[in-house]
């Protein structure tokens, strides 16, 4: 039996799903709500997290605006990133106790769970220190970036299954200049969509969780 239960959100606002995950993260340390898995994407966004730098952006907030892209300051780890459709978009809202509480181990948990997805599409997909987050060869295909409340963690995990990777070109991705990203499409030769990877991801969290 799973100890976590699993939400699919379709597509949703960053905003909107930051406020969900803030609201479940108060009910599960209320012990109202078990620990959640929650799988989205969002609509066009760069998100800025708490390690973001200004030169990381290369254009004018505005030109992100004037293009369809909304820009949103968020306490998560890390720098600045892009999230859009055929991102895989992965929320795992658990108490850390899971791991002892060790912060380090638990972002190695999230990666290892994310390397076990892309072994699925066939890539070599490899951890790269001190770089967080999942890589094939020299470019990332996921990034990670965690907060956490009281022990509970949240926000989580962007996979690139297939999107437009030109959307990065506007900014320096996780503040990252010498590497660049790619996506699960790129890296297979074919077209791998959220809806392919979502259960795939389920079970490999539960694998790994349960």
């Amino acid at each position: 039996m799973s100890p976590f239960v699993v939400e699919e959100w379709g597509i949703t606002g960053y905003a909107e799903a930051w406020e969900r995950q803030r609201q479940y993260v108060q009910e599960i340390l209320d012990e109202s709500r078990s620990p959640t898995l929650i799988f989205t994407e969002h609509r066009p966004v760069i998100t800025l997290g708490a390690n973001f730098k200004p030169g990381h952006l290369k254009q004018p907030r505005e030109w992100f605006q004037e293009n369809g892209v909304d820009v949103v300051t968020t306490d998560r780890g890390g720098d600045v990133t892009f999230h859009g459709p055929g991102q895989l978009v992965v929320y795992p809202l658990f108490p850390l106790d899971w791991v002892d509480r060790d912060l380090h181990r638990w972002l190695r948990e999230l990666e290892q769970t994310t390397m076990a997805v892309v072994h699925e599409f066939g890539p070599n997909a490899r951890q790269f220190p001190p770089h967080t987050g999942v890589w094939i060869e020299d470019r990332k295909v996921a990034a990670i970036g965690i907060k956490v409340r009281r022990w509970v963690s949240l926000h989580g995990i962007a996979l690139n299954c297939d999107l437009d990777l030109r959307k990065f070109e506007s900014i320096v991705p996780c503040g990252i200049h010498d590497f660049g990203v790619t996506s699960l499409t790129e890296a297979v030769g074919r077209t791998v969509t959220t809806t392919e990877a979502m259960p795939i991801f389920r079970e490999a969290f539960l694998s790994r969780f349960s």
